[in-house]
């Protein structure tokens, strides 16, 4: 049984002046710092600070993305040679908090808390300790086909009731055709769209966690979902094989709900759709509101093993914080920067290629970050993912209620965390 320290992140969250009192020295003279991660063209952003700061120089290694890249993390600080700074995803760092692997910043980056809005700092607070600097947020959001909606006589489903019908509409027009694919794989998208109902699959408080896998409001999200599936108005088949391409190609598939990242997938595997696409607000579970979750997603750490913490917390601002750093998120790696001088950036840039049409997407993408609900993720998300889709898997193969897969999601989840050594106020 794990000890009560490595507990919950709630224990491991002590103050962040103790922590920088052991883990920051101070830097004098040259250093250079290691940097891990793996969004597109980083080396050309890593270049540009390098030109700029001479007396801090950044080796950038692209080390993945995932769950692949924190185990390489989480195996290098064990053996004592992590990077001094490494990208993270939303869903992977508890797991790193709990093995001790990033410094607790919350004093260091206090200063830069502005320059996010509340529901993107809340990404990587835990227990009131802030573990990284956002990098990158995914807003969720819809991603449909304009042009066949509109051949159908289909308005953009602004609720998942309307969302309902619009499905029923698309197989009354076309036979072939699906408003979109939701496999089980896809634990990301349930988990937002049960936050959107008001639902939290993990939260934390002090050295207690509670698992909401299979509360009421989740229970009524695979209820909804597996009603769709059984009434064959959705798809479970994965996403993005040569199967699911060859639909997006041929029209058959309309919509992807999903993130603000999305058009940038669709466009590569079906890059003659460009033009026929729009992105508009995730659909609602009670019309009128605008709540939406994130799916998908990265931070930025410093390891507590860097022996120049100070000068990797300064790079770590100012690639994530600063204006300059923002926007360089966006303009080179092509992703949503979580600052809000970036997202005000991109408001001013052209829609993404997919949707040229689309005048106001980054207007709109900006309106749906601002309300964004921030969803806390658990310690073994991984073990979360695999449990769910495998569960999943087997009711949509069998025919039984989704929601026994939720909650036999839930009764997993909660067991592994117990047999860890986590406290747990349920289950």
């Amino acid at each position: 049984m794990r000890s009560r320290v490595l507990a919950s992140i709630g224990v491991l969250a002590v103050s962040a002046a103790a922590l920088t009192g052991c883990s920051t020295p101070s830097d004098s003279g040259s250093v250079t710092l290691e940097f891990w991660s793996w969004a597109p063209d980083t080396q050309k952003i890593v270049d540009i600070w390098n030109e700029e700061h001479p007396e801090i120089q950044v080796n950038y290694t692209d080390a993945g993305g995932g769950d692949e890249s924190a185990a390489k993390i989480l195996t290098a600080s064990r053996a004592g040679n992590a990077p001094d700074l490494a990208a993270v995803e939303y869903t992977t760092l508890p797991s790193l908090i709990v093995a001790d692997v990033p410094l607790d910043l919350t004093d260091a980056v206090a200063d830069v808390q502005d320059a996010y809005t509340e529901g993107t700092w809340q990404q990587t607070t835990f227990d009131g300790s802030v573990f990284g600097l956002p990098q990158d947020v995914g807003p969720m959001s819809l991603i449909y086909r304009a042009d066949k909606l509109a051949e159908f006589g289909i308005p953009a489903p602004t609720t998942w009731a309307e969302f309902r019908e619009a499905a029923a509409a698309v197989r009354s027009a076309d036979p072939n055709a699906y408003i979109a694919s939701i496999p089980p794989g896809e634990l990301g998208f349930y988990a937002g769209v049960a936050t959107q109902a008001g639902s939290e699959w993990w939260s934390v408080s002090g050295s207690e966690w509670t698992v909401g896998i299979a509360d009421e409001a989740s229970l009524e999200v695979a209820d909804f979902f597996d009603q769709m599936a059984k009434d064959d108005l959705i798809l479970t088949d994965p996403l993005l094989t040569p199967e699911y391409n060859k639909m997006l190609n041929e029209g058959t598939i309309l919509s992807w709900p999903s993130a603000l990242w999305a058009p940038g997938v669709i466009e590569s595997v079906a890059p003659d759709t460009a033009g026929s696409w729009e992105m508009s607000p995730l659909p609602q579970w009670t019309p009128g509101e605008k709540a939406a979750a994130y799916q998908g997603g990265s931070a930025v750490i410093v390891t507590k093993e860097s022996e120049h913490a100070d000068a990797a917390i300064e790079f770590a601002k100012w690639l994530n914080a600063s204006d300059e750093g923002s926007e360089l998120v966006l303009s080179e790696q092509n992703a949503y920067p979580a600052a809000i001088a970036g997202q005000e950036a991109a408001a001013e840039n052209e829609p993404p290629t997919l949707m040229p049409q689309q005048a106001d997407f980054y207007e709109v993408a900006a309106e749906i970050s601002a309300e964004t609900i921030p969803v806390t993720w658990g310690p073994n998300v991984s073990f979360a993912k695999t449990t769910f889709t495998d569960q999943l898997s087997k009711a949509i193969e069998n025919g039984t209620p989704w929601r026994d897969a939720f909650i036999a999601t839930q009764d997993a989840v909660v067991k592994d965390m117990k047999t860890t050594g986590f406290e747990l106020t349920n289950g």
